[in-house]
C-alpha cells in the first residue's frame, strides 16, 4: 500500500457523452407506474454503475472470504481488494491512506469521533458549534455527548438565502468552544460552505473541525488535505458506491490518541485476560469483519468518478442545475428554500396549495422520484418555518430532457390539486 497516497491527475479535455454514461446506470432504464424513471433524489442515494455492480457480483463469484485472517489464496485476494479500496479513496480524497477509517458512512464516522474523541475530553463549560443546516448525524451524536459530559451545544444561524451568516460564525467562535461541527454541503439546501476559510479560522482559535462530506465527495473537485479540517466524514452510497460504506478521515495524531470505539477481532494486536494491546490506527478502529464487497464496489466506484473527471462530473450538474432552477421559477406559486451563490444541485422547493408529500406522491404517479419531508433536517426546516419540502436532487447521469419531463409531470399535478 501507498502510504503517500498521490492525488490523481484530473481529467482533461472534453467533457464525457452523457448519454453513453447514463446507459451505465441499468436502474435508470426502468418505468415507474408505466412511465419512464426520472430520478430526482440523488442526495438520498445514488444509484450505481455496471461496473460497480459487476466488481461486487464478482467478489461473491470468484474470491469471497474474509479480510486479514487467512493466508489461503482467497483470502488474500480479498484482503488486496479491500485495502485497495482504502487506498483509492484516500487518493480520490488526497489524504493518507493510514489515515483513513474505513466503516459504513457518515453518520457512523460522526458518532465514533464523538465517542472517542469528544467524550473523553469535553466537560462542562465547553461548547460544540453547530450549525442551523446540519442534517440529524451531525446534531444528535453531539447532543448525546453535551448529556454525558455538561457541555453545551451553539447553534450557528444562517441567512434567508441559506447561506452562513459568516460574522455570527465568527463570533460565535469564543474561547470556550472546543469544537465546531459543519457540514460541506447542505443536503436540504445545496448550500456549498466555505470549509477551507471555515477551518483556518477554527485552527486560529484551536477549536477542532468535523466536516460532513456526504453531499460535498460525490459532486465537488475534493482536496480534504487542502480544506484543513481536523476530521472529514464520506458516505460511499451516494458515491455510486455500495450502501453500508464509507470513511472517517483524520489527522494521524488525532488517531492515534483517540481509544477505540468498538471492540473484537482485527482491532487488536494481542488479547489476554489481563489486557489487550491495540492495532494501530486505522485498524484499531475497524472491528469485526467489514462489508468487504462493499468496498470492492466503492473502489471500483471512485475509479468510475476519476474517469469521468470530477470537473466534468461538477461542470455538468451546474448546467442541470441553472435549466432546472430556471424552469421551476417559471412554475405560479413555487417557492424554492436555499437560494445562495454557491451551491449543489439540490433544489428544495413547495408549490402553494400543495402539501409536500400529495406533491411527492402525486409525482411519482407520473414516474418521477423526489423526497418529501424534513430532509433529516428538521432544525433547519423550523427556521423556514414549514414542516416539510419537496427535494430535487440531480446528478451527472441526469438530463435536460428529464427536467422538461419533470415540469410537464409537476403542471399535471398542480392540475389535479386545483
Amino acid at each position: 500500500m501507498n502510504l503517500s497516497s498521490p492525488r490523481p491527475i484530473p481529467a482533461t479535455g472534453s467533457a464525457p457523452d452523457w448519454e453513453r454514461v447514463r446507459a451505465d446506470f441499468p436502474l435508470l432504464m426502468r418505468e415507474v407506474n408505466g412511465k419512464p424513471l426520472v430520478y430526482f433524489d440523488n442526495a438520498n442515494t445514488a444509484q450505481k454503475p455496471v461496473p460497480v455492480i459487476g466488481a461486487v457480483d464478482e467478489f461473491y463469484r470468484r474470491y469471497n472470504a474474509n479480510v486479514s485472517r487467512a493466508v489461503h489464496a482467497l483470502g488474500t485476494e480479498a484482503t488486496d481488494a479491500y485495502e485497495g479500496a482504502r487506498t483509492k479513496l484516500a487518493r480520490f480524497l488526497n489524504v493518507r491512506a493510514n489515515e483513513l477509517v474505513l466503516c459504513s458512512g457518515t453518520t457512523f464516522a460522526i458518532n465514533l469521533v464523538a465517542y472517542s474523541w469528544a467524550l473523553p475530553r469535553l466537560k462542562a463549560g465547553d461548547v460544540i458549534l453547530v450549525s442551523r443546516m446540519e442534517h440529524h448525524a451531525n446534531i444528535v451524536p453531539w447532543q448525546l455527548v453535551s448529556e454525558r459530559t455538561g457541555a453545551r451545544i451553539r447553534v450557528a444561524e444562517i441567512t434567508a438565502d441559506g447561506s452562513l451568516n459568516m460574522d455570527a460564525l465568527h463570533a460565535a467562535m469564543t474561547p470556550d468552544v472546543k469544537l465546531l461541527a459543519l457540514t460541506h454541503v447542505s443536503n436540504v439546501l445545496g448550500t456549498v460552505n466555505p470549509v477551507r476559510e471555515i477551518c483556518r479560522e477554527a485552527r486560529r482559535r484551536g477549536i477542532v473541525t468535523v466536516i460532513d462530506g456526504s453531499q460535498a465527495a460525490p459532486h465537488l473537485e475534493l482536496d480534504v488535505a487542502a480544506i484543513g479540517c481536523d476530521f472529514y466524514a464520506v458516505t460511499g452510497h451516494k458515491m455510486c458506491g455500495p450502501t453500508g460504506t464509507g470513511a472517517l478521515w483524520a489527522r494521524r495524531e488525532l488517531l492515534q490518541d483517540m481509544p477505540p470505539f468498538l471492540g473484537g477481532g482485527e482491532m487488536i494486536k494481542e488479547v489476554s485476560f489481563e489486557g489487550t494491546v491495540f492495532n494501530d490506527a486505522p485498524q484499531k478502529f475497524e472491528a469485526g469483519t467489514p462489508n468487504i464487497a462493499g468496498f470492492v464496489g466503492l473502489g471500483v466506484a471512485v475509479d468510475y468518478l476519476d474517469g469521468l473527471g470530477r470537473g466534468h462530473i461538477a461542470a455538468r450538474e451546474q448546467e442541470l442545475l441553472a435549466h432546472f432552477t430556471e424552469e421551476l421559477q417559471r412554475v405560479e406559486g413555487v417557492r424554492i428554500f436555499g437560494t445562495a451563490p454557491h451551491k449543489a444541485a439540490v433544489v428544495s422547493f413547495l408549490v402553494e396549495g400543495a402539501h409536500a408529500h400529495d406533491l411527492a406522491t402525486l409525482l411519482d404517479l407520473q414516474g418521477v422520484a423526489v423526497r418529501s419531508g424534513q430532509h433529516c433536517a428538521h432544525p433547519l426546516l423550523q427556521y423556514y418555518g414549514v414542516a416539510a419540502t419537496c427535494r430535487a436532487s440531480l446528478a451527472f447521469y441526469n438530463t435536460h430532457a428529464e427536467i422538461e419531463g419533470f415540469m410537464a409531470a409537476l403542471k399535471k399535478v398542480r392540475a389535479l390539486l386545483g
